[in-house]
């Protein structure tokens, strides 16, 4: 009998419940809330005006012409994946004439999206660079503290980015941090539209970091999520990178094409490592494979076939770019919207800040209570942090959320 009782437990009895994700939490509860007000300002993803997903234009038409191409099938791709796709997602991130594309530094390779870039990048880490200490700005998003512990980097610590008392960069803090670090620690630096804070250096600051990189023998790894979709300039989005590019230092890149082209469920992205030298490049691009291979083998074809298209025919580049401006258009809009309705309804305290971040995400700067408050009583979903998502937010809902946000700063 005690057998046939031990047999009828499942081996996996003892494991217990895992939390639900932070961000992708908050949409399941969106869903089931039955309230006609409510809003997902969770999601990182672009809504229209109506709230609804949107498709690119020159992503349908890149789609149709692949469609219609007798020539294409559903072979794998090699391991580092689609070569004209890496050729030119370097050259959108370095520039058409960086010294890095010249003289073939890069060893670039497609891999799942930014996520993926991430880990692919963290294990190689892991794996060929002798200093396992990782800093992470504070806060970041979430998927960072857990990308590099799980990939065998074990040492992450926190750098200060987030100044609570003025919504923006605590700069001195990062500084000094960056300078107390161990030699040779890798940085993890957002080149534009900090997630989750919509918080970025100016240019003068990412000298300043440059310099101390310099000095520490740092090694960046930057995530680049937004390219192209915080200002709406493909150009100006890039200058962070360009700038540690130009200086000749060795570094990391890992790229999405989530946002900025709209291909979330592709999961199309780019790992670069760039080095000293040609012969550097393709030493690590073997060694590249060789994380790739056990992981995921080779990655997907149609995203990337899609970025090929657009990347390379100059009229859809130029819609691209058009279709880009569009968006980061629409979100700059929703934040002078928000930060007028907030002062309309006399929301106590400045707010100043929701117009001076960048890109998706706004930090509100708001208590997990009042964020409680918020969810519970005006049925606004938003992370525990108090990031909201302007690219969810609409016109017609603006005045909604600045009313809840004003309940809950002064109840709360």
């Amino acid at each position: 009998m005690e057998g046939t009782a031990a047999q009828s437990q499942s081996v996996w009895q003892h494991i217990p419940q895992g939390p639900p994700d932070a961000i992708l939490g908050v949409s399941e509860a969106f869903k089931k809330d039955q309230s006609s007000q409510k809003i997902n300002l969770g999601v990182g993803a672009y809504r229209t005006e109506e709230g609804k997903p949107l498709v690119l234009n020159v992503v349908k038409k890149a789609e149709q012409k692949i469609v219609n191409d007798p020539s294409e099938n559903k072979e794998y791709l090699g391991i580092t994946g689609n070569p004209v796709f890496n050729e030119l997602s370097a050259k959108l991130a370095f520039g058409e004439n960086s010294s890095v594309i010249r003289e073939k530094r890069n060893a670039t390779v497609q891999a799942l999206s930014g996520t993926g870039s991430l880990r692919v990048g963290a294990e190689f880490l892991a794996q060929h660079y002798p200093v396992h200490t990782v800093l992470l700005p504070n806060p970041t998003w979430a998927n960072h503290n857990k990308i590099f512990p799980l990939a065998g980097i074990k040492d992450v610590r926190k750098y200060r980015y987030f100044k609570p008392s003025t919504k923006g960069l605590d700069y001195e803090g990062m500084i000094e941090d960056m300078q107390s670090a161990p030699e040779g620690s890798v940085v993890v630096l957002h080149a534009c539209a900090h997630n989750p804070t919509g918080v970025d250096p100016t240019l003068e600051q990412w000298r300043g970091i440059l310099k101390t990189v310099q000095q520490k023998h740092l090694l960046p790894f930057f995530d680049s999520a937004y390219q192209g979709f915080a200002s709406g300039d493909l150009e100006r989005d890039a200058a962070a990178i360009r700038l540690f590019a130009d200086a000749g230092l060795e570094l990391l890149l890992a790229q999405s094409y989530a946002k900025n082209m709209g291909l979330y469920g592709e999961r199309v992205g780019a790992m670069t490592v760039v080095t000293k030298s040609a012969d550097v490049t393709s030493r690590v691009e073997s060694q590249l494979k060789q994380v790739i291979r056990p992981m995921f083998s080779n990655p997907p074809r149609h995203g990337a076939a899609i970025v090929v298209e657009v990347l390379s025919d100059p009229r859809l580049y130029a819609e691209w770019r058009e279709e880009l401006k569009g968006m980061a258009g629409r979100i700059k809009s929703m934040r002078a919207q928000l930060l007028q309705a907030l002062k309309d309804v006399g929301a106590p305290g400045t707010w100043d800040h929701v117009v001076n971040q960048i890109g998706m995400f706004s930090f509100l700067g708001v208590t997990k209570e009042q964020v409680r408050v918020m969810t519970e009583k005006h049925h606004v979903y938003l992370t525990q942090d108090g990031r909201i998502s302007m690219a969810g937010l609409s016109a017609s809902k603006c005045r909604y959320l600045a009313e809840a946000i004003n309940d809950a700063v002064r109840n709360a």
